[in-house]
C-alpha cells in the first residue's frame, strides 16, 4: 500500500520525508546569515517572514497574492485568473422563497503593481534566478533581507541603526498602497518583535524570534513612503487596524426586488450569535468588485491576504446575505478572507489572520458573543434550512483554515477541559503534523492527490479501521457515499468541534456524528482529540427519534397577523435515541421578516419556543428543548 493509500485510509500525517543522506536544512541559520549579509537585524528579518510567511516555505507554492518562500517574494508573471467557486447558495438570502444560486463571471488578474514585483527586484539585487527565489529557502530568504536593506537605503534610513529604526522599511515590505495598510503590517511585525515567536515549520526544524521587549519604532519613517490616505468611513473596526469603508449598495431593484442586504438594528432588535468566517474564492479586488453590485450578494467584511487589510461594507448593525441561511444571516456577522479553499499552498498569511482575530476579538466584546466553535463558525458549519437546500451548502473555509492558531490568537485557546473518564472530546490536531490525503485541489487534473499540507480536519470512518468506509452523510450525499474530496466534509470533524462520545478501541475513538457512530485515529502518542465537559442532549425517555432543524424559528402562534407563518421543516437527518450530541447554545424562536426595501415594514417575530443548538455533524443543527433531556458530561 503507498503512503497516500495508507494517509486516505487513516488520516494520519503524510510528511515529505528528507532524501537519505540529506541534512536537513537549518532555516533558523539562513535567517542568520542574509541578515549578517545585508545588514538587516535578524529580528526584523524574522518578524517580517512571521508575519507573512510563520517561516513556512509552503513547497514553494504561491499565495493567493503570488507571494513565494518564507519571504512571500511576490511575482506578477505567477498570477493567473483566480478561479470562482462562490455562489449564494439556494435559498433566497431572505428567506423566504427560492431563488437560483448566482455565479460571478470570472475576474481578471489585478494589474501588477509594486507589491506584485518584489521578487523581480529581489533577483536583481542578490543576482538569484527567480526561479530558485520561489523554490529554495535560501535563495528566498535572501532576497528577503536584500529587498529590506533596499528599501532601508531608499528613505535614507540608517543602515546601522536598532531594530526600531526599519520600521519605514518593514511598512513598505508589505506592499500596501495606503499607509493605514502599511502601518499595521509594521505595527504587527514590531509587536512580533516585542512579543518574540517560536515554532515548528514546515520542514520540521523549530525557528525562534527571541523577544525584544524594548523595541521602540520609529513611525516617523511611514510618512516618507508617500502613500494614500485610507478611507475611515464609518467602520467599526479597532484603530489599531487599517479598515476603510467600501460600502455595499441598499438599491431598489424595481419589481419588488431590491439588493445587497437589509437594514436592521441589531443589537436593539436581535442579539448577534455568530460570526461566521469564509473565504472569499477569488482575489481582492474582483471581490470588493462583487459586494459593490446590488444584484449580488454581501457580508460585512472583506481581509486582504497580503498584509490583513480590512474592507467594512455592511454595517453591523443590519443583516448582510452570505451564509445560506437566512436565520443565522439575521442573527451573524460575516468575514470574507482572501484565499481558496482548495489551494493549501495559496496560503492564508499570518498578516491576515492576525488582523482578523483582532477585528473578532473586538466584536465579540462589543456583542456579547462567546470565542468558541458554537458561536463562531466556518461558512461551512452553517447547516441548511430544509433538506433541499442541504447539498448547496458551502465548505469555505476548509480543512487548511488552522482554527487552533485562530483561537491562540483570539486570546481563547483550544484546550483539554476533561479528565480522562469524560464523555465528550474536542477535535484538536497538531495541524502542522496533521497532513490527511484529499483530492481535489488541481482544477486541471481534479481526481490527483492534494499536495500534503497541515490540516485542521480529521476522517470519520464507520468502524475502527483504517480501511473502513467514510461515514455517509445522507443530505449531501442522498444516494452515494462520502469522498475524500477536500471539497467534502461530509465524514470529517474539525479542530474546536466538541462531540459526544460513543466509544472507545484499542487507538480509534468513536463519536456521535449525523445519527451514527463515526470513528477517527486517535492514537495516545500523536492525539487528535482531547477530552472535554459541557452539556449533551439526548432524546427524552419513550422518544424513539427526535427531529433536527438548520433554523430556530418561532411556533405558528407568535406570528402576528400580515406576516406568513415560516413552517418549521425538519432536515433530513435522525438522531435517535441513545444517542448524544453535544450543546453549544440555548436559542428561543426568532425570525426576522424583512422582505421589503421599506425597512419600516420590517418585523422580528419572537416566539417562546425553545431550541439547542447541537454539534449534529460538521454542521451545527437545532433540536426543541421539549423533545430532548439536557445532562452534563
Amino acid at each position: 500500500m503507498t503512503a497516500v493509500a495508507v494517509a486516505a485510509l487513516t488520516g494520519l500525517a503524510l510528511l515529505s520525508p528528507t532524501p537519505a543522506g540529506a541534512a536537513p536544512p537549518d532555516r533558523q541559520r539562513l535567517f542568520t546569515e542574509a541578515a549578517a549579509k545585508y545588514g538587516v537585524p535578524e529580528s526584523v528579518l524574522l518578524g517580517v517572514s512571521y508575519l507573512e510567511s510563520r517561516w513556512d516555505a509552503n513547497a514553494g507554492r504561491p499565495s493567493t497574492s503570488a507571494g513565494f518562500g518564507p519571504m512571500h517574494l511576490t511575482d506578477a508573471a505567477a498570477l493567473t485568473t483566480a478561479r470562482q467557486h462562490h455562489s449564494t447558495g439556494t435559498e433566497d438570502p431572505r428567506g423566504d422563497t427560492a431563488r437560483p444560486a448566482k455565479t460571478p463571471a470570472a475576474s481578471p488578474p489585478p494589474v501588477a503593481g509594486p507589491s506584485l514585483r518584489t521578487l523581480e527586484r529581489a533577483a536583481e539585487l542578490t543576482g538569484a534566478s527567480r526561479e530558485s527565489l520561489r523554490a529554495d529557502p535560501a535563495a528566498n530568504i535572501m532576497g528577503g533581507a536584500a529587498l529590506l536593506a533596499d528599501y532601508q537605503r531608499q528613505l535614507g534610513a540608517p543602515a546601522d541603526g536598532g531594530p526600531g529604526d526599519w520600521y519605514g522599511a518593514v511598512a513598505r515590505y508589505s506592499g500596501a498602497a495606503d499607509a493605514a495598510a502599511a502601518r499595521s503590517f509594521a505595527d504587527e511585525v514590531y509587536s512580533v518583535i516585542a512579543e518574540g515567536a517560536e515554532r515548528v515549520v514546515d520542514s520540521g526544524e523549530r525557528v525562534r524570534l527571541p523577544a525584544v521587549p524594548g523595541v521602540r519604532p520609529a513611525r516617523r519613517w511611514l510618512d516618507r513612503l508617500g502613500l494614500r490616505k485610507p478611507r475611515p468611513g464609518q467602520v467599526d473596526c479597532p484603530r489599531s487596524l487599517s479598515c476603510e469603508w467600501i460600502p455595499a449598495p441598499y438599491q431598489d431593484l424595481g419589481a419588488g426586488d431590491y439588493g445587497n442586504h437589509d437594514i436592521s438594528d441589531r443589537p436593539k432588535n436581535q442579539k448577534i450569535e455568530y460570526i461566521v468566517i469564509h473565504d472569499t474564492e477569488t482575489l481582492y479586488d474582483p471581490t470588493l468588485r462583487l459586494v459593490q453590485d446590488p444584484a449580488y450578494v454581501s457580508w460585512h467584511y472583506t481581509l486582504r491576504s497580503q498584509d490583513g487589510h480590512i474592507a467594512q461594507h455592511v454595517r453591523t448593525k443590519d443583516a448582510a446575505w452570505h451564509a445560506g441561511n437566512w436565520y443565522v444571516n439575521a442573527k451573524s456577522i460575516g468575514l470574507e478572507h482572501e484565499g481558496f479553499l482548495a489551494q493549501g499552498g495559496a496560503w492564508y498569511t499570518e498578516a491576515m489572520y492576525r488582523t482578523s482575530a483582532k477585528l473578532v476579538r473586538h466584536l465579540a466584546k462589543e456583542y456579547g458573543i462567546p470565542l468558541d466553535r458554537a458561536h463562531i463558525l466556518g461558512h461551512d458549519n452553517v447547516p441548511g434550512t430544509t433538506p433541499a437546500t442541504v447539498r448547496g451548502m458551502h465548505e469555505d473555509p476548509g480543512p487548511y483554515w488552522d482554527w487552533a492558531h485562530y483561537f491562540d490568537l483570539l486570546g481563547a485557546p483550544l484546550h483539554r477541559s476533561g479528565g480522562p473518564r469524560g464523555q465528550s472530546v474536542v477535535i484538536l490536531p497538531d495541524y502542522q503534523r496533521n497532513q490527511p490525503y484529499y483530492y481535489g485541489c488541481d482544477a486541471e487534473n481534479p481526481d490527483a492527490a492534494c499536495p500534503p499540507h497541515g490540516s485542521s480536519s480529521v476522517w470519520l470512518h464507520t468502524e475502527p479501521r483504517a480501511d473502513a468506509p467514510l461515514v455517509a452523510d445522507i443530505g449531501k450525499h442522498p444516494t452515494g457515499e462520502s469522498l475524500y474530496s477536500v471539497y467534502d466534509h461530509s465524514a470529517r470533524a474539525s479542530t474546536g468541534q466538541r462531540y459526544a462520545l460513543a466509544g472507545h478501541e484499542g487507538e480509534w475513538t468513536a463519536i456521535w456524528y449525523l445519527g451514527q457512530k463515526a470513528w477517527f485515529h486517535n492514537p495516545p502518542a500523536n492525539p487528535v482529540a482531547v477530552p472535554s465537559r459541557g452539556l449533551v442532549v439526548t432524546p427524552k425517555p419513550g422518544r424513539a427519534t427526535v427531529p433536527v432543524y438548520g433554523r430556530a424559528y418561532p411556533e405558528p402562534e407568535a406570528y402576528p397577523a400580515g406576516v406568513p407563518v415560516q413552517e418549521l421543516v425538519p432536515l433530513q437527518y435522525t438522531f435517535p435515541a441513545g444517542q448524544r450530541y453535544t450543546l453549544g447554545l440555548t436559542a428561543y424562536g426568532e425570525y426576522y421578516r424583512a422582505v421589503t426595501f421599506d425597512a419600516s415594514r420590517h418585523v422580528v417575530v419572537r416566539g417562546k419556543l425553545k431550541y439547542y443548538q447541537i454539534q449534529f455533524g460538521h454542521r451545527v443543527m437545532f433540536v426543541k428543548a421539549d423533545d430532548v433531556t439536557v445532562s452534563f458530561s
